[in-house]
């Protein structure tokens, strides 16, 4: 309730501007909490067993692959799987590198929004603070000769509240961002390595060769 009643507050002292502020500080938060359980329904960052397999793969034991394939739960096993099971050709690299575009794309949704909120909460809040001062100098000027400096002093910290909100919105939504944005870096990183060992291994030995001794094994 006090809570509340301090937003409450707040915008009747930066009018609404600071409405408009608080609106784009509960879509901060909305997008972040919706990134946070996607990056974790997708398995972001948790790539240990099939890093496992990309080694076995490497090394040229595809059962071992496949065992460790089964158990990932990231999103790119699904990629990886169709690399291992189709004949290698470059129609099919250009059709994974797609596709797992288009993953790494869907990670990336809401970054734009929240690169937006991050420009543009400052630059609210600034314009808010404008055309607090404005008012704060037209009532002094509408007080004449008896001119209260606290008229002024008073109308000039209302007019800051503005950038306050402003400020306090952007930055944790630029340090959201900028995690996030790290994230889905080394997740691209990742997909393309993890491509390239499935479809140009170290280990010499024809893939037909690797899945027979595979599948007796």
């Amino acid at each position: 309730m006090m809570t509340m009643n301090g937003l409450r507050d707040v915008v009747a002292l930066g009018g609404p501007v600071v409405a408009i502020l608080l609106v784009m500080s509960v879509l901060t938060v909305a997008v972040t909490l919706y990134k946070l359980w996607q990056f974790a329904a997708s398995g972001v960052g948790r790539h240990k067993e099939l890093s496992k397999a990309l080694t076995a793969w490497d090394a040229g034991d595809a059962h071992e692959a496949r065992v460790r394939l089964i158990k990932s739960q990231s999103y790119l096993a699904p990629f990886i799987e169709t690399a291992i099971e189709m004949p290698n050709s470059q129609a099919l690299s250009d059709r994974l590198d797609a596709e797992a575009g288009l993953a790494l794309a869907r990670l990336e949704r809401g970054f734009r929004l929240l690169d937006t909120i991050a420009q543009l909460a400052p630059l609210l809040g600034l314009f808010g603070t404008v055309l607090g001062m404005i008012e704060a100098f037209q009532s002094l000027q509408s007080a004449g000769s008896s001119v209260d400096p606290s008229l002024l002093a008073g109308g000039i910290w209302v007019a800051l509240v503005t950038t306050a909100v402003g400020l306090a919105v952007a930055m944790p939504t630029s340090m959201v961002l900028s995690w996030l944005e790290s994230r889905t870096a080394r997740e691209r990183v990742f997909a393309d390595k993890a491509l390239r060992t499935v479809l140009m291994p170290h280990e010499t030995t024809p893939p037909s060769a690797t899945y027979a001794s595979g599948d007796h094994a």
